[in-house]
């Protein structure tokens, strides 16, 4: 175990405790898990950061890494979409929920193939997981999605990360689409 995957576990273990601060029968758990999570994403940064500057990347972190990144966004979203009930929140956490999945099976498919580096993270990805992280610390604060700087920033920022989720999509479709087409030969 090194820094980094310390982080990413860490980071795994914080799933958790979101839920159940955020469940809590308080006023300041809105706050409390807001914050955690935010703790939680800065640890994604930097856990990146030390792996690569430290050269301490791993096959475990490179695993772990990306799978607890996508279960503790896929589980905000799941608290959001039950604390707002509204389709302007439901439809863009489905959308990149859903973006998650299809990303995932794509990057383990082309691994199987040996051609993983075409579907790497681009800067647009990043973009995406830098709205999506920013737009998900402020809705789990707001107590209402359509008042306040939390709930109308948050939810201008799930708007903005859905559509990048879908352009960061197409990037990564775009890329593999010669090892996907059903006219490739040889198929």
């Amino acid at each position: 175990m090194n820094i980094p995957n310390i982080l990413t576990s860490l980071r795994l273990f914080l799933i958790p405790v979101i839920v159940m601060v955020h469940y809590l029968p308080f006023s300041w758990t809105n706050w409390l898990s807001a914050s955690i999570f935010l703790v939680a994403a800065l640890t994604d940064w930097f856990d990146g950061y030390l792996a690569r500057r430290l050269n301490q990347t791993t096959p475990f972190g490179a695993f772990l890494d990306p799978v607890v990144d996508k279960v503790m966004v896929a589980v905000a979203l799941a608290i959001l979409i039950e604390k707002f009930d509204n389709p302007m929140m439901t439809v863009p956490g489905l959308i990149i929920i859903g973006r998650e999945i299809v990303i995932s099976a794509l990057r383990e498919w082309m691994a199987e193939l040996g051609k993983r580096t075409s579907v790497a993270v681009s800067f647009i990805g990043k973009l995406k997981t830098t709205a999506q992280m920013a737009s998900i610390t402020l809705l789990l604060v707001a107590t209402r999605m359509e008042e306040g700087i939390f709930g109308i920033g948050g939810l201008i920022l799930l708007q903005i990360a859905a559509v990048l989720t879908i352009w960061s999509m197409f990037v990564y479709l775009r890329a593999a689409w010669p090892d996907l087409s059903p006219f490739k030969s040889g198929n």
